[in-house]
């Protein structure tokens, strides 16, 4: 979705089985617990923390009590900036649904780095168990926002916000600022339990749209995830389901990743395919391979289940059934830098109004149109 363009900025299969919200203790070295002055000098002890997602896999905070500290880790064992090809730097929560090894380090500018944090997790958890969903629940009688503790949203104009030359402006919920308006909101949960995501044309030339994120909420590298979707058919409708790597804030785009899981454009009526068809697309510095998938018959205005089997080295995207495998990519099929292995990547949702992909919308363009998602979730391998 980040064709050429200037984007703002997963669930990592590691692995554990702490006690909800409790800190990890160190394995290795000891303090480092002041806020990194004081006598020593040092920076903050990064703390290891977790939340309990599902079926097991905890969800994983990095935290160093000194302001600004950065935090490198591995998840194999290794010893941050040492082993510099494993080194992440840590930006948003991950999941671990693996058995792997967590070791922190945190750093800061005129201070001596912190002890190391080593935290072993060995969760165990079956293939093919559910790790981490968004149901879309809505328990309420009315039209309800997306759970804040997941989704947060780009604002703005395209052309600024998300670049392609798109024409909406994204809107969050709540927002007041025109053309926005919550009277009509953009992005919604339902009350039967479907995402929402509303493209609007509130006065000729003038269009709003949604495009929600998990970025900064919640991570992860490897495993199975898939979306079930009800796309728009409208000529200059861009549906997009996807993952940004969470290095995006500081190497930017292509170089930090990024994985289409589906996108659709030009609705009913190909400009020249003469089929309906949806495409999974990967991007990287000097990469950039889509594959399409159209069988006879598909209609992306139908339910379709849309997925990705993420293993190091392996990419596969599959519709309806992770047995119906339509495209794989490697690092040795693909010209270019492969990302896919450096970390973890948050997901995305949005619906995009023209581009330079679909074009703009013309007299038969339907609005509202909108993007309808049943749930989204993540299993293990």
């Amino acid at each position: 979705m980040l064709t050429d363009r200037f984007i703002l900025a997963a669930i990592l299969f590691s692995g554990a089985l702490c006690g909800c919200g409790s800190p990890v203790v160190s394995t290795t070295g000891g303090g480092g617990s002041g806020g990194g002055g004081g006598g020593d000098k040092q920076v903050g002890f990064p703390l290891i923390t977790t939340v309990n997602a599902q079926n097991g896999a905890p969800l994983v905070t990095i935290h160093s009590p000194t302001l600004g500290a950065t935090i490198a880790y591995t998840l194999d064992g290794t010893t941050p900036y040492q082993n510099t090809a494993s080194t992440i730097i840590y930006q948003a929560p991950f999941l671990v649904a693996s058995n792997l090894t967590v070791t922190a380090i945190a750093t800061a500018p005129g201070l001596a780095a912190s002890a190391i944090n080593t935290a072993p997790f060995t969760p165990n958890i079956p293939s093919n168990t559910l790790v981490w969903s968004d149901e879309f629940s809505n328990s309420t009688a009315a039209i309800a926002q997306p759970n804040p503790l997941t989704w947060t949203y780009d604002t703005g104009p395209g052309a600024s916000c998300c670049g392609n030359h798109e024409l909406e402006n994204y809107c969050a919920w709540g927002a007041t600022a025109s053309p926005c308006n919550p009277a009509n909101p953009n992005v919604y949960e339902d009350t039967s339990g479907i995402l929402h995501i509303v493209a609007r044309q509130p006065s000729t030339g003038i269009y709003t749209s949604g495009r929600i994120k998990t970025e900064g909420l919640f991570s992860f590298q490897y495993g199975r995830i898939e979306a079930r979707m009800k796309l728009p058919e409208s000529q200059g409708m861009w549906p997009a389901f996807w993952l940004l790597g969470n290095s995006v804030t500081t190497i930017n785009w292509p170089a930090c990743g990024e994985i289409d899981i589906m996108e659709h454009i030009d609705g009913s009526n190909p400009k020249s395919e003469g089929f309906d068809w949806v495409q999974g697309t990967l991007h990287g510095t000097n990469l950039g391979s889509g594959i399409q998938y159209h069988p006879t018959g598909f209609s992306a205005a139908d339910w379709h289940t849309y997925g990705m089997i993420w293993t190091k080295g392996q990419i596969q995207f599959y519709v309806d059934s992770p047995s119906n495998i339509y495209a794989t990519f490697t690092p040795t099929t693909q010209a270019g830098t492969w990302p896919f292995d450096a970390g973890p990547q948050f997901i995305l949702l949005n619906l995009a109004v023209g581009g330079d992909w679909p074009g703009p919308p013309n007299a038969q363009t339907q609005f509202p149109s909108e993007v309808l998602a049943d749930y989204v979730r993540v299993y293990t391998n």
